[in-house]
C-alpha cells in the first residue's frame, strides 16, 4: 500500500461502551464486552455520562461505503457510552432536514458530510449556534471551519485525485474517463479535477446515476464503445467499479478499471485481475474518529488535529496489498 506523498493518517485510542443505531440498534454494557474479538465490537466501557450522537450523510441507496463508515462509528460508540443515530439522504435539502431533526432531538453531537455544502450550511450553523458540537467527515473539508465545526476527518479529495493521475501515468495510460456517480457532489468533482491536474493524458468526466446500477453500466459501456482508445476508467466508489467491470466486458474494451475505495468486492476484483488499483481513504477510521472526537471534546476538552483537517488517506492499493487487507474487508472494516 502506497501512501500519497501529502497525506497523513490519524489514530486515537480511547476506551468506552454502548450504541444505538436508528432502525438497527445494539446495546453496550455487559453484552458489548462479550462481543467478538474481530474488531467489530466489545471492550471495557467508560464511566462518562451517556451521550447521543447523530451522523447524517449524503449516502445514496445501496452505497456500501457508508456501511464501513458506520462500522467505525459503532465501534467508537460501543466504547464511549454513546447512543449512535444514523440517517442519510443523497439530496441536499433532505439531508438538511435530517440535520434539523437531530437538532430537535437535542443530541449531544452531530457528524455530517458536506457533499452539497450550500444545501446544509445554514442548518449546520444552526446546530453550532444551539451549542451542539459538529464534526464534518468525508466531503467538503474546505467548508468545515467556516461553518463552525470542531474539525474535519477524511482525505483531501484534490490530493487523492492527483495521486490517481500520477498512478495512471506510471501505468502508461493515455486516455481516461472519470465516472461521477452523483451530480453536484463537490468531493467527486474535486477528485476528477485532481486526476486532470496530474495526468499527462486526456480525461473526460462521465456523469451516471450511482443508485441505478443497470443505467450506470449502460452509460459506461456506451462511452467505451464510442471511444475505443479509452484505456482507463476511473470510478469514484467501489459499487460503481463493479458496473465498470461489467461495462468493459460488454463493450469488448481493454481499458483498465481503477477505483476509489475498498470493500470485499474490490478485493475479489483484484484477485480476478479486474481492477488495476484502488484509492483507500479508510472510511472506518472516518466514522470512528468522528464519534471519538465528539466524546473527547465533551469529556476532556480535546480537539483532534487542533482544528485542522485530519487526513485518513489517500493510499494507493494494488493487488500485492490484498493478502494484508482481505481479512479486514471480509468483516466490513476496510
Amino acid at each position: 500500500m502506497r501512501i500519497s506523498r501529502t497525506a497523513a493518517t490519524a489514530t486515537a485510542v480511547v476506551a468506552a461502551l454502548a450504541l444505538t443505531v436508528a432502525g438497527c440498534s445494539s446495546s453496550g454494557g455487559k453484552s458489548s464486552e462479550e462481543k467478538g474479538k474481530d474488531g467489530s465490537g466489545g471492550g471495557k466501557g467508560v464511566s462518562t455520562p451517556r451521550m447521543k450522537i447523530a451522523m447524517i450523510t449524503h449516502s445514496g441507496e445501496g452505497d456500501t461505503f457508508w456501511d464501513i463508515v458506520q462500522s467505525g462509528a459503532k465501534q467508537a460508540a460501543a466504547k464511549d457510552n454513546v447512543d449512535f443515530l444514523y440517517s442519510a439522504n443523497k439530496e441536499g435539502q433532505q439531508q438538511s432536514q435530517l440535520v434539523q431533526a437531530a437538532i430537535d432531538q437535542k443530541v449531544d453531537g452531530i457528524v455530517v458530510t458536506l457533499a452539497k455544502p450550500q444545501a446544509v450550511q445554514d442548518v449546520v450553523k444552526k446546530a453550532v449556534a444551539a451549542g451542539i458540537p459538529v464534526v464534518t467527515i468525508n466531503s467538503g473539508a474546505q467548508y468545515s471551519k467556516q461553518l463552525g465545526a470542531l474539525g474535519h476527518i477524511g482525505q483531501d479529495e484534490g490530493v487523492a485525485g492527483e495521486a490517481v493521475g500520477e498512478q495512471l501515468n506510471a501505468n502508461g495510460k493515455k486516455k481516461a474517463v472519470c465516472v461521477i456517480h452523483e451530480q453536484g457532489n463537490v468531493s467527486l468533482e474535486e477528485r476528477c479535477a485532481g486526476v486532470k491536474k496530474t495526468f499527462k493524458g486526456s480525461v473526460e468526466n462521465l456523469n451516471v446515476d450511482g443508485t441505478n446500477t443497470p443505467a450506470a453500466t449502460s452509460s459506461i459501456e456506451a462511452k467505451l464503445q464510442a471511444g475505443k482508445d479509452i484505456d482507463a476508467v476511473v470510478t469514484l466508489g467501489a459499487p460503481v467499479a463493479a458496473a465498470a467491470v461489467k461495462a468493459k466486458g460488454d463493450a469488448g474494451s481493454s481499458a483498465e478499471v481503477d477505483t476509489f475505495d475498498l470493500n470485499a468486492a474490490v478485493i475479489k476484483q483484484f484477485k480476478a485481475k479486474e481492477i488495476g488499483f484502488a484509492v483507500d481513504q479508510q472510511p472506518y477510521l472516518q466514522g470512528y474518529l468522528a464519534v471519538d472526537e465528539l466524546w473527547l471534546q465533551r469529556t476532556n476538552g480535546n480537539v483532534i488535529g487542533g482544528g485542522r483537517p485530519v487526513l485518513t488517506g489517500p493510499a494507493i492499493v494494488t493487488e500485492k496489498d490484498v493478502p494484508a487487507l482481505e481479512k479486514y474487508t471480509a468483516r466490513g472494516t476496510r
